[in-house]
């Protein structure tokens, strides 16, 4: 996690459950939402959004220090949970940045009430099945294994630290949750695309090119799907454009984010 004193940690109460949710910076709500293995906190792109905008970076319910509400176990319900998160901290319309799984949830969200959502980016995100290749599994296989998968560039991935035991536990739930939300049908919705036919929501689809996890060809799936929006795909770059191409992602995620009224 960085180290700043620019955001702050905090909890918020949503339906009888607690929510871990980092937050910093002034300006319009952007809330960006982290994929399946958890949140890794406050990080640099998260700093560099919140000179702009309110950034609020939460645990999904059922991650790292976030409570599970004992009826969350889809992606449907996890939807649901957000729109309420958001009534609770008083915004009827909000911007979201999706990262994988939490591409998936945006898209679901602004699926469920496209008049929520101002704006969405979705970054390599998993929801919808390719056609052509498939989507890795990242369930059964090590965090070493993982790592390798995310980050065309090794050089851009974190350095390899012991966790504690406790830091342990919570990894292990974070993936037992993801085993819940994810695992039947694998890592999608076969429902979404026809849903997001449905709305009209501005969406910035940000791929990177060498994404060994879920492939170029769903980010094609998203634009088709999703009425007038973009589809920018960064060269030389894996599963995680934010850390392994900050300055190209950054550029082009503020952009469509004050393209927005």
């Amino acid at each position: 996690m960085t180290t700043t004193t620019s955001w702050r940690e905090e909890s918020v109460e949503v339906g009888g459950s607690k929510v871990q949710v980092f937050k910093g910076g002034s300006g319009p709500p952007l809330f960006a939402l982290h994929g399946a293995g958890g949140n890794r906190g406050w990080m640099p792109f998260h700093q560099a959004l919140s000179e702009s905008y309110t950034v609020y970076v939460p645990s999904h319910p059922g991650y790292d220090q976030s409570e599970q509400p004992p009826w969350l176990t889809t992606m449907n319900d996890m939807a649901h949970f957000y729109l309420a998160f958001f009534r609770t901290l008083g915004y009827q319309q909000v911007r979201l940045m999706g990262f994988s799984m939490g591409g998936w949830l945006a898209a679901e969200i602004a699926a469920m009430c496209p008049s929520a959502v101002q704006g969405q980016v979705l970054v390599d995100a998993v929801g919808i099945r390719p056609k052509q290749g498939e989507i890795a599994e990242l369930l059964l296989v090590g965090q070493e294994a993982t790592q390798d998968l995310i980050y065309h560039d090794p050089s851009k991935a974190p350095p390899a630290v012991e966790l504690t035991a406790e830091e342990q536990l919570v990894q292990w739930n974070n993936r037992e949750m993801a085993s819940r939300l994810c695992w039947t049908p694998y890592m999608h919705n076969p429902k979404l695309p026809r849903y997001l036919e449905l709305i009209d929501v501005p969406s910035l689809i940000v791929w990177g090119r060498q994404d060994r996890i879920a492939p170029v060809e769903c980010g094609e799936l998203y634009q088709q799907a999703l009425k007038g929006s973009k589809l920018h795909v960064i060269e030389e770059c894996g599963h995680s454009p934010h850390n392994e191409q900050p300055q190209e992602f950054l550029s082009v995620a503020m952009d469509f984010l004050g393209s927005l009224s």
